[in-house]
């Protein structure tokens, strides 16, 4: 009686001292976090955001309209009037390179967006449910997969039309395979894990446990492959537009510029092929570049 008279005075006395549960750290501190931990990171995003920068703001700050041709001046080197030099129209190279910027990228990004939302949804189903669900998707997968790629794009361009939707269309149904099998397996791995039994014993629905428990656990892969795959979809669309089956001209686009670019090489116009390859090239190495950190940024074990 004495003891609990004094821990009635003195509250918290007797009571052991209990270490804190760990506080979950908010997005942006996450974030911080993983740019500091990997300079590599940094300069990948660092580049993402110079060329998103360039497609949202580019077309308005060029010097020149990247479809006006002047005779005059066709076929300039590299000046300080037009950094790029200009091509057999008398276009502006530099400004035809910084407009192309918005719709490459845009067709890189809707297509793998496109991809991921339905590999994600075939994934999940096929990896959790199994059955006649993982037979038909995973015959699908294989039918897809088993055409050379590229090719199959040039099909489904070539039958349905090369417009800019089409172009989508396409990359998206070439990368669906990627996502697909690669969500299955990580859903096939997970689905009887520990935590998966608890949230079914608490009363939570198969697809409430897929989109809340699962596929956030299997997203650090997911953004490894998402990134190599935003490279090779701007590879894609000017693949396409190189030969002839992508964006028409006189759109500014960088497939475009290196086709007619390389036309000229022989002759010493090398200015024209260079700059929209160079372009092109630093695109799909920003994107090689940011996988691991996006699989960082991904992950939910490295948030808490």
């Amino acid at each position: 009686m004495l003891k609990e008279a004094h821990s009635a005075q003195l509250p918290g006395l007797f009571e052991p001292d209990l270490p804190e549960p760990p506080q979950r750290k908010s997005w942006l501190h996450h974030v911080g976090y993983v740019l500091t931990q990997n300079p590599v990171t940094v300069v990948a995003f660092s580049l993402f955001l110079l060329m998103v920068l360039t497609a949202v703001f580019g077309p308005y700050l060029v010097p020149y309209d990247p479809l006006a041709t002047d005779s005059a001046v066709a076929m300039q080197p590299p000046s300080a009037a037009h950094w790029f030099g200009t091509d057999h129209l008398g276009r502006d190279v530099f400004s035809r390179v910084v407009v192309a910027t918005r719709l490459d990228l845009g067709i890189a990004v809707s297509a793998v967006a496109l991809a991921l939302a339905a590999g994600i949804f075939l994934g999940a189903a096929s990896g959790y449910f199994g059955g006649w669900t993982d037979r038909i998707t995973g015959r699908l997968m294989d039918t897809i997969m088993a055409f050379p790629l590229f090719v199959l794009a040039m099909g489904i361009v070539a039958a349905a039309g090369n417009t800019i939707e089409n172009i989508i269309y396409a990359t998206a149904i070439v990368n669906l395979p990627f996502y697909t099998r690669m969500i299955r397996a990580e859903v096939n791995i997970r689905r009887d894990a520990g935590f998966v039994q608890a949230a079914r014993l608490s009363g939570n629905g198969d697809w409430r446990i897929l989109m809340c428990q699962i596929v956030p656990n299997t997203m650090p892969p997911v953004m490894v492959q998402l990134s190599l795959n935003m490279g090779w979809a701007i590879l894609n669309a000017a693949g396409l537009s190189f030969i002839g089956l992508g964006v028409r001209p006189p759109t500014p686009e960088w497939g475009i510029m290196v086709a007619e670019g390389a036309n000229f090489i022989v002759s010493g116009e090398w200015w024209l092929a260079l700059f929209p390859g160079l372009a092109l090239m630093l695109a799909v190495f920003t994107f090689n570049l940011m996988g691991d950190g996006l699989r960082d940024l991904a992950d939910p074990r490295r948030r808490t």
